[in-house]
C-alpha cells in the first residue's frame, strides 16, 4: 500500500507542471480522477509528433502526455454545462485535495473554485497552480514554461556569453520551470495533507511557476542578493568554481567537476600538470575564479590532446570528478540506468506496451507504485461516475446522450 493510498485527488489540470504534481502523488499511492474535456481532454495528448500507434494502426495520443499522466483515472465531464460543474463539485465533496491550473477567476464561473469548494467540504485542500499566482498585478497573465524561463531569470544565465559564437540567451532543454514547480507543489500538497490529518482542516495553496523558478535560482539568486554580483551567461562554465565546464577532447567532450582544491592538486598530478597546481595564481578555488580565462585556456591545449575515454580511465583512477555527454538513448543504455531500474514498462489498452521513465523515489516501506498506464480519454468516466457518485448505468447513458460526459 502506498504511502498516500488513502488519498484521493481530484486533478482538473492539464500541460505539464500541475499534472507532473499529481502524478508523483499518483505513484505514491493516492487515487488521481483526472478530469478532462469530452472529445479534447489534456491538451498534451496532442502535442506531437511523435503520437503512439493503435493495435489497429489509428494514431493515438501524443508521447508528451506520457510524462505525467501514470496511475491516474480520465474522467471526461464538461463542466462548462450545469450538470457537468454539479457532477465535479460532488467529486469534490469526496476528495482529500483537488488540484487545477486554470488562470485567476475561471473555475469561480462554473461553481469550482476554493471559495465554493470549501463550504461544502472544509477539509479540502485546493491547490491552484498558475504562471504568476492570484495577487500582484500579474495575476491574470498566462504563464508557460518558455515565458517564465526568460522572466524568471534563467535565461539570462543560460547560453554563450556574450561575445562567443550563438550568443543569445538560452532555455533549458526541457519544460525546467515546469517540473521545478510541479515538485514544489508535490511538496506543498503532502504538507497539506499532514496538517489536513492532525487538525482535519483543508487550506488553499496558491502556486505560481513565477515564484518556484526565481527559488530554483539557487546560488545564482544569491551571488546577487547577498554578494552583489548580477550574473551573466557562462555557457558551460560555472559562476562559482573553476575549473567546472565542459572541455572539448580529441575526440568529442568531456565535462570536468572540480569542486575543490584537493580534486584540482589530484587532476594535475594525474594530468602532468604538476605546475599549475604549484603556481599561488591557481592554488585555491576563489584565486582560479579570479585567473578564470588563462587557467581554462591552458586545460583546454591540454584536455584536447587525448579522448574522452582515455581522460575519463586516468581521471577516475585518480578520483577526480568527470564524465561524459550522454545522448538520451545512451542515458537509458548505462549500466547505471539499468542496475536502478529507471525505467519501467506498462500497457495501455489502446496501444500496447509502452516504457515509461520510472520515479525516482526509493522508498523501503512505501515505494512508488505502477497500478494505472497513462490513460485514454474517458477510459475510467463510467467507473468512476459508478462507484464515487453511485450513478446508475441508465443514468451515465443519459448524461452521455446529453455530452455533459463521455464515455469509452
Amino acid at each position: 500500500m502506498g504511502a498516500l493510498s488513502h488519498i484521493r485527488v481530484l486533478d482538473l489540470s492539464r500541460v505539464l507542471a500541475a499534472p507532473f504534481a499529481t502524478q508523483i502523488l499518483g505513484d505514491l499511492g493516492a487515487e488521481v480522477i483526472k478530469i478532462e474535456k469530452p472529445g479534447e481532454g489534456d491538451e498534451t495528448r496532442a502535442f506531437g509528433p511523435p503520437f503512439l500507434e493503435g493495435k489497429n494502426g489509428e494514431s493515438g495520443d501524443a508521447t508528451y502526455f506520457l510524462t505525467a499522466n501514470r496511475n491516474k483515472k480520465s474522467v471526461a465531464i464538461d463542466f462548462a454545462k450545469p450538470a457537468g460543474a454539479a457532477l465535479v463539485r460532488k467529486l469534490a465533496r469526496r476528495a482529500h485535495v483537488v488540484v487545477e491550473n486554470f488562470k485567476t477567476g475561471t473555475l469561480a464561473k462554473y461553481g469550482l473554485d476554493h471559495e465554493t469548494l470549501a463550504k461544502e467540504n472544509p477539509a479540502l485542500i485546493y491547490c491552484s497552480l498558475t504562471g504568476f499566482g492570484h495577487t500582484g498585478p500579474y495575476k491574470d497573465k498566462a504563464g508557460y514554461d518558455y515565458l517564465i524561463q526568460g522572466m524568471g531569470g534563467l535565461m539570462s544565465i543560460t547560453g554563450q556569453p556574450d561575445g562567443a559564437p550563438g550568443a543569445e540567451p538560452m532555455k533549458v532543454g526541457v519544460a525546467i520551470s515546469d517540473l521545478v514547480t510541479g515538485l514544489y507543489t508535490a511538496n506543498a500538497i503532502q504538507a497539506a495533507l499532514i496538517h489536513q490529518a492532525r487538525t482535519g482542516e483543508g487550506q488553499a495553496i496558491d502556486m505560481a511557476l513565477f515564484d518556484c523558478q526565481a527559488a530554483a535560482l539557487a546560488n545564482q539568486a544569491m551571488n546577487y542578493l547577498a554578494g552583489g554580483m548580477l550574473p551573466r551567461r557562462l555557457g558551460n562554465a560555472h559562476p562559482n568554481i573553476v575549473p567546472y565546464q565542459v572541455f572539448a577532447t580529441a575526440d568529442g567532450h568531456l565535462i570536468l567537476a572540480i569542486a575543490n582544491d584537493g580534486q584540482f592538486r589530484r587532476f594535475c598530478a594525474a594530468a602532468n600538470l604538476e605546475n599549475l597546481s604549484a603556481d599561488p595564481r591557481y592554488a585555491t578555488n576563489a584565486k582560479r575564479v579570479a585567473h578564470r580565462d588563462e587557467i581554462v585556456e591552458t586545460l583546454k591545449t591540454v584536455l584536447a590532446e587525448r579522448s574522452s575515454a582515455d581522460w575519463i580511465a586516468l581521471l577516475e583512477e585518480a578520483n577526480v570528478p568527470c564524465g561524459p555527454i550522454h545522448r538520451i538513448d545512451q542515458v537509458f543504455s548505462d549500466p547505471q540506468a539499468q542496475a536502478r531500474g529507471l525505467t519501467v514498462p506498462m500497457t495501455r489498452s489502446q496501444t500496447g506496451p509502452v516504457t515509461l521513465v520510472a520515479s525516482p523515489l526509493r522508498l523501503e516501506k512505501t515505494p512508488p507504485e505502477y497500478r494505472n498506464a497513462p490513460p485514454l480519454l474517458g477510459e475510467h468516466t463510467a467507473e468512476i461516475l459508478s462507484e464515487i457518485l453511485n450513478l446508475s448505468p441508465g443514468e451515465i447513458a443519459s448524461l452521455a446522450k446529453d455530452a455533459i460526459v463521455a464515455i469509452r
